[in-house]
């Protein structure tokens, strides 16, 4: 018998041979079985060393005569034996392969009948998006009401044929990469794939189809720059197709495609929204609450599970729901029968790519409540599908407003968070003007990072510079402080006046 319990020597011992085999094997080249052995007759010395394969009968045979004159053994009996060990060899690679693969297979949850009730019981609520909202609160993720509940469908998302993405946004430190990562664990281990560090060309290598309908996870967009393109490629396009050169068996040399298919559902974090303005274009951008408030709920929080009155048992059943919840919904085609009356607000930028989100992310919703709805049949193409209702489209209205809202902003989302603090500011103390020394030194601002600001500002005539008294520093004042808010109204009008349209048109 072959004994492995030393990897890098395993020892076949016969009655008058002992052979070592140094090194292991490789298990990456099935069609050789090269290795390094050390042969001697038993209770003798004399070693002989050699490197051969296996699977080479010239070298075998070669070998063979080369042992029996060396260690004065019959060739019959040195054959018979390298060929025990060649079998015992390969039997302990295809173990080995078996035993990689079942390590490293994708983990699938087969859910018990108890469990897969339940997520059905909890997707058929007619409250299931405040529920849903609720329950990703109760998993542990704190605060971000808005943003919470639209990454987490922006991620069923990734279960359709045409997935959204995100990009969450905000300053160093306000909790970009952890709301990412939290509600992150409400998916399934299997249904996402995610990336710190991975070359350009490193994607192009996935399986075929081993990233479609995934959740793509980048921590940080400046530490994924190489493969931003071909993840727009995939977003766009939902497939990549890059060609190589490659040597067959026979050495000649010959060009192969690798393919690898979409869709896929992309989310990830950054500072700096300017540097990745193609991306954004193709995503929701999700901007980070910096609030007061909000850093109480997570100091709070961080306070409460440092003194133990966090009930983690609750957070840990509300995450595997959510994640049975995934696990139990099912492709199915989503039409919207009032697709017709939804019409963007003029001031929405780039209104083609934002019409198609905001189409998809009504279909979104319906897809999530599709054991709420009646499945149709398509008489002609046979194909199934559930139909979106007036309800769903309310409720994404409710939700996308405020990405809307930015989306019809010609501020970048630092600028704007800082010239809503600066209004706040204003009002609270009955000022029209203030000064630039005044502002760096109540909102806490770095003297650069306040120029730049105003800068831009003065640049877009959101303020301007108030004529100083000789002498002393300049004033600025805020050109419309109510610009933002009619902004918004405009917006809630317009969402608004599509369901007043689809009213009328169905009651017609």
């Amino acid at each position: 018998m072959l004994d492995t319990s030393n990897s890098n020597n395993y020892e076949y011992i016969t009655k008058h041979l002992e052979i070592h085999i140094l090194g292991g094997i490789k298990t990456n080249k099935l069609e050789s079985l090269r290795i390094t052995l050390s042969i001697q007759k038993l209770k003798q010395e004399n070693i002989l060393r050699h490197t051969l394969d296996l699977y080479n009968d010239n070298q075998v045979e070669k070998f063979v005569r080369k042992v029996a004159e060396r260690l004065e053994v019959g060739t019959s009996i040195v054959r018979r034996t390298l060929q025990e060990v060649t079998k015992e060899l390969e039997n302990y690679r295809f173990l080995l392969i078996q035993q990689y693969e079942e390590a490293h297979k994708p983990y699938f949850k087969e859910l018990s009948a108890t469990e897969e009730r339940e997520a059905i019981k909890f997707l058929k609520r007619k409250d299931l998006l405040p529920k849903t909202n609720e329950l990703i609160g109760k998993a542990g993720v704190i605060g971000e009401q808005v943003n919470r509940l639209l990454m987490y469908l922006i991620f069923t998302s990734r279960k359709t044929n045409n997935p959204l993405h995100c990009i969450s946004l905000g300053s160093s430190g306000v909790g970009k990469t952890h709301l990412q990562s939290k509600v992150s664990e409400l998916i399934p281990e299997e249904d996402k794939v995610e990336i710190t560090v991975l070359s350009a060309n490193a994607f192009y290598y996935f399986n075929r189809t081993e990233l479609q309908h995934k959740l793509i996870l980048i921590e940080d967009l400046d530490g994924a720059e190489s493969v931003l393109y071909p993840l727009r490629e995939l977003q766009s396009k939902k497939r990549i197709t890059k060609t190589v050169v490659h040597k067959d068996a026979r050495g000649n040399t010959k060009t192969i495609h690798l393919t690898v298919e979409g869709p896929v559902s992309v989310a990830g974090c950054t500072t700096q929204e300017s540097i990745y303005e193609d991306n954004s274009n193709r995503s929701f951008l999700l901007y980070i609450d910096e609030s007061q408030e909000q850093d109480s709920r997570i100091m709070n929080y961080q306070r409460l599970i440092s003194a133990g009155k966090i009930n983690e048992d609750q957070e840990h059943k509300s995450r595997e729901l959510l994640k049975d919840v995934q696990r139990v919904l099912k492709p199915i085609k989503v039409i919207n029968p009032f697709a017709e009356y939804l019409e963007l607000p003029q001031s929405v930028f780039k209104p083609r790519r934002t019409n198609s989100h905001y189409l998809q992310f009504i279909e979104a919703i319906t897809f999530y409540k599709q054991y709420q709805r009646e499945q149709q049949v398509n008489e002609e193409t046979g194909e199934v599908f559930i139909e979106t209702t007036i309800e769903d489209i309310k409720e994404a209205n409710e939700l996308i407003i405020e990405v809307l809202l930015r989306k019809s902003d010609t501020l970048t989302g630092a600028i704007r968070n800082h010239l809503e603090n600066l209004k706040a500011y204003l009002q609270e103390n009955k000022q029209t003007t203030f000064t630039s020394s005044e502002i760096r030194r109540k909102l806490r601002l770095k003297e650069t990072t306040l120029r730049r600001y105003n800068k831009q500002l003065l640049a877009e005539q959101y303020i301007r510079k108030v004529k100083a008294e000789k002498g002393k520093m300049y004033h600025y004042e805020i050109v419309d402080i109510e610009e933002y808010t009619n902004l918004k109204s405009q917006i809630d009008k317009s969402l608004q006046d599509c369901i007043a349209n689809i009213n009328f048109a169905t009651s017609s």
